[in-house]
């Protein structure tokens, strides 16, 4: 029994060493790493949560206390919720007009929905994201028909490689965008739509700005989290995309603050 309890609190700590490093993990890559089972995992993750080191979020965890100022990078983020994301950015390019002009802030749910815009003619995609432009640049290169035309707003990149600053908000406010796609580090009532990072704060303002109907697209997982800076309310987005594991009760409070509010069916 004492070489089991040792061997779970290794296991444990080094656990809470790659969440620290990563800013999350997935419960299937921490199965395959350790070789143990999924309730094992789980209930590693149970004992960090009740240390107080770590929280729980579907299909992993993530460093606890650091919310507001920690922002994890794109590739830590990009393998949580990815079922759901691609349902997210199926409902979103849904509300996209051929021959508009779309701007897409950055982040992994709106890398998502940028792999759908290739399908939807006559494009001009606007971006502050190094990772959508390379996807739309390749895409590009391949000899696709319906490549939307690129504009990148230029900038200095962040840990999600998010060009933000003053050259980034003085183009963007140069623009006339048709349709904003939004992706947030938090969302809650009090807080509205809140990010870890000041400056991109400020370029999600200036974007909001530069369009005509905006579109927030988060999972519920980002339904309470707050982030350092807030960057706008829930009354000023159009139409608000999420999926039905959000609460029952934010839901209401969500629909009755956005102009519209859009539910899918949780990926896998």
């Amino acid at each position: 029994m004492a070489d089991q309890m040792l061997l779970a609190a290794q296991r444990q700590a080094l656990i809470l060493e790659a969440i620290r490093r990563a800013g999350a993990v997935r419960v299937a890559e921490l199965v395959e790493q350790f070789g143990v089972s999924d309730m094992t995992i789980r209930r590693d993750l149970d004992a960090l949560v009740r240390q107080g080191t770590v929280e729980k979020v579907h299909g992993g965890a993530v460093a606890t206390g650091t919310a507001s100022t920690f922002e994890p990078g794109f590739d830590a983020k990009s393998g949580l919720e990815e079922g759901t994301k691609a349902a997210l950015a199926d409902a979103a390019v849904k509300l996209v007009e051929p021959g508009s002009v779309v701007a897409l802030s950055a982040g992994t749910t709106t890398y998502a929905v940028a792999a759908r815009l290739l399908e939807v003619p006559g494009l001009t995609v606007v971006t502050n994201s190094l990772r959508i432009a390379d996807l739309l640049w390749a895409a590009g290169s391949d000899g696709r028909e319906t490549v939307p035309s690129l504009l990148l707003t230029g900038g200095s990149p962040t840990r999600s490689a998010a060009l933000v600053g003053a050259l980034a908000d003085q183009t963007i406010r140069s623009l006339h965008v048709d349709l904003l796609i939004l992706g947030v580090h938090g969302v809650s009532e009090q807080a509205g739509l809140t990010t870890p990072n000041l400056a991109e704060a400020q370029t999600n303002r200036a974007l909001i700005a530069s369009a005509r109907r905006t579109v927030v697209v988060a999972d519920h997982t980002k339904w309470g989290v707050v982030g350092l800076s807030s960057f706008a309310t829930l009354a000023e987005v159009d139409c608000f995309v999420t999926d039905d594991a959000l609460p029952a009760t934010a839901r209401e409070l969500v629909a009755e603050a956005v102009g519209e509010l859009v539910v899918v069916p949780a990926g896998g």
